[in-house]
């Protein structure tokens, strides 16, 4: 009887395996994705606006990993308490975005930096993008 039950342990897992790689997101070369810089600039403005409070974060989360929608949900909620602590209102943030560079180190990765420049100071903005399902998804963002 513990053969029987053990086969059939083995064989549930080793189906969970194949299910889980067969439906798990799939890696995307770069030649089969679109220019990373539209996404590089859309993403950045879509944060700044998060943080300044004219914009829901959870626009985002389509484009971007767990990790990275924690981490801008966490900044977002930063800056809400802290215009709040200030009594300042949410204001549509005035940008202008200077330069988008971006390189691949690898084939379906791009690591790009956005410099912005609003009327109080200029920021860089860095971003991993990795290639999945055909798209490209933010893995990690840094605001400098």
């Amino acid at each position: 009887m513990a053969r029987g039950t053990g086969a059939v342990r083995a064989l549930q897992r080793a189906s969970t395996v194949e299910i889980t790689e067969f439906f798990a997101p799939q890696r995307t070369s770069t030649v089969d994705l679109p220019d990373p810089a539209v996404l590089l600039r859309n993403l950045t403005v879509g944060v700044l606006e998060s943080l300044a409070g004219v914009r829901d974060v959870d626009q985002l989360a389509r484009w971007l990993s767990q990790e990275a929608f924690l981490s801008v949900v966490t900044r977002v909620g930063l800056a809400t308490r802290a215009r709040s602590a200030r009594g300042v209102a949410a204001a549509r943030p005035h940008q202008q975005i200077l330069c988008v560079r971006h390189t691949s180190p690898a084939d379906g990765v791009v690591e790009g930096v956005v410099v912005v420049a609003t009327p109080t100071r200029t920021r860089a903005i860095a971003i991993r993008l990795e290639g999945f399902d055909r798209r490209w998804r933010a893995v990690s963002i840094a605001l400098l």
